[in-house]
């Protein structure tokens, strides 16, 4: 095989992930989200969970579930694309979370979590927070990639259950939550 062709593939395959992360900033854009925090500044981490600052900033509590998404989309990448190289790998991981970044900020969804979940003033993400929602996956999809199985799974499973005791949220209950509510998980949601 011709090492030029093959630099330039993989060169290729490593410009993807920017590219959709670049289309999902402007795909959001025009669907009117704002591009920072209406507070006008950015903060590195917001702690609080429901407050005006949530899902505005680079990080926030929900950022160990956007890692586990990329923990989650290695697998479905060696799973899908095992002849595929790690950078098609990423461009498919990076795709699905975009997509699902897009439908995360669509209105059908935005209400879904003000009815359903813990969110009751939930507006959708700031541009920033959402880009840094796809890279923070993309962080724990290369980790996944270089991590022995075990460690990936246990802080998979520690973030959830820190995540879970601190802000009685996590990807799981999140998940649950938008598929099939329980009152008395939002209850206890609710009750922090």
């Amino acid at each position: 095989m011709n090492p030029t062709k093959t630099h330039h593939a993989a060169s290729f395959w490593l410009v993807i992930p920017l590219i959709i992360l670049a289309v999902q900033a402007v795909a959001e854009h025009f669907m009117g989200r704002i591009w920072i925090c209406s507070c006008g500044y950015v903060k590195l981490f917001e702690p609080g969970v429901n407050t005006p600052g949530n899902s505005q900033h680079l990080a926030d509590w929900y950022t160990p579930s956007h890692i586990i998404h990329g923990f989650l989309f290695y697998g479905l990448g060696w799973l899908v694309l095992r002849k595929g190289s790690l950078a098609q790998r990423l461009s498919l991981a990076t795709l699905i979370e975009a997509a699902w970044e897009l439908l995360e900020n669509s209105p059908i969804i935005i209400n879904r979590y003000r009815d359903s979940t813990m969110a009751v003033g939930y507006a959708g993400d700031s541009i920033l927070n959402s880009a840094m929602d796809t890279v923070f996956m993309a962080l724990g999809f290369l980790f996944a990639s270089r991590a022995p199985i075990w460690l990936t799974i246990a802080i998979a499973v520690f973030f959830e259950l820190l995540t879970g005791y601190l802000i009685r949220d996590n990807l799981t209950l999140n998940v649950l939550m938008l598929v099939w509510p329980v009152d008395a998980i939002k209850a206890w949601q609710a009750a922090l």
